[in-house]
């Protein structure tokens, strides 16, 4: 695909995600950019990333400086991280076959100890070791999605669990209790991206920006006018792609799960990418979308896929218990059903259908 190919599925929403800045979903758009809003886009993580950054009287210097801080940062992550790439640290890791320690880089260890974080305050909902699942429903690199034979799901399904991956801080090695053991971050990853470009930005002194990585987005400060930036959120099942809901957004992330983007259908039956680490299967309820909103972004990315694994009840059961900001969108009998965690209508979102 090329860049411009890339940009306009960016435009009508994201290629991989669910979330965008509401200019990009055709409700808002302006004929030109505001003055001193500088925006620069790109490919990566299989999707595309897009900055927005409100800095007037900006040097060209110091604009392109921010590009190439971005540009360092989100291929940092793909470098290490991407199961696309056999030599990146990820996938070098999954093809360890020993439970002797292997050490990481601070960066992936740190991801880990997020990803167990989220394991753990949903009794494994988010589960990065879900790797052997993922790929035998085919939603890996491998991409050969069909429906697995018993045998080949259970055998995927034995090796699935996050505490089958220990972590030592002091010597910041992960150790594999099963050498067959291995780690998916594409719950984690894109989110994580964009925060590490954020700060990337605040580095070089910027203060209202928005960072998009394939549907994650992370935003500081305020655009032109003391507004909020406006992120939308998009209309499951929707063609063309559309905005349902717009969510002022300053200082915080919001990421966005959805059962409706990637999947199959074989036997007239739909399969989402959503594996459940439960059952090593795509999952099974009427749950279409979550959106988290948080600090941290790759917090928000994994909480997201975390909800959407525990369904319309037990999700935002557990969002409301932890105080979590998040938005569910649910297939009822008359259409879509919105709910909202008391945190998350607090940040003032707004329905648009």
């Amino acid at each position: 695909m090329n860049t411009s190919d890339s940009i306009r599925r960016r435009v009508l929403l994201q290629a991989a995600g669910t979330t965008a800045l509401l200019a990009g979903c055709g409700r808002s758009a302006q004929p030109t950019a505001p003055a001193g809003l500088h925006v620069f886009e790109g490919l990566a993580m299989g999707s595309t990333y897009s900055i927005r950054i409100h800095a007037p009287g900006a040097a060209a210097e110091r604009l392109a400086a921010a590009r190439a801080a971005v540009d360092a940062a989100i291929g940092g992550v793909v470098a290490k991280m991407s199961l696309y790439d056999p030599a990146s640290e990820l996938s070098r890791f999954n093809a360890h076959a020993s439970t002797a320690p292997f050490a990481v880089s601070a960066d992936t260890f740190r991801v880990f100890e997020l990803a167990h974080s989220v394991s753990a305050a949903s009794h494994g909902a988010f589960d990065v070791s879900v790797e052997p699942a993922v790929e035998a429903w085919g939603f890996g690199p491998q991409r050969r999605r069909y429906v697995p034979a018993d045998d080949v799901r259970r055998a995927a399904r034995s090796r699935v669990g996050w505490r089958r991956l220990r972590l030592d801080p002091r010597t910041r090695t992960v150790v594999k209790t099963s050498p067959d053991a291995a780690a998916d971050f594409s719950g984690i990853a894109k989110g994580h991206a964009a925060e590490l470009a954020a700060r990337a930005l605040d580095a070089l002194g910027f203060d209202r920006y928005v960072v998009e990585t394939g549907g994650e987005v992370r935003t500081r400060g305020r655009k032109a006018a003391n507004a909020s930036w406006q992120v939308a959120i998009e209309q499951p099942d929707a063609m063309p792609r559309r905005a349902r809901l717009v969510v002022p957004l300053a200082d915080l992330a919001l990421a966005t799960s959805g059962d409706y983007r990637i999947f199959f259908v074989q036997n007239g039956r739909r399969y989402s990418h959503e594996i459940d680490p439960a059952t090593g299967a795509p999952v099974r309820h009427t749950l279409a979308s979550v959106s988290v909103a948080m600090p941290d972004c790759a917090l928000a990315d994994a909480w997201a896929t975390a909800l959407i694994v525990l369904g319309p009840e037990r999700g935002p059961a557990l969002a409301e218990s932890l105080g979590l900001a998040a938005h569910f969108i649910v297939r009822g009998p008359a259409g879509f059903e919105d709910r909202s965690t008391p945190a998350f209508a607090a940040l003032g979102p707004q329905l648009l259908v």
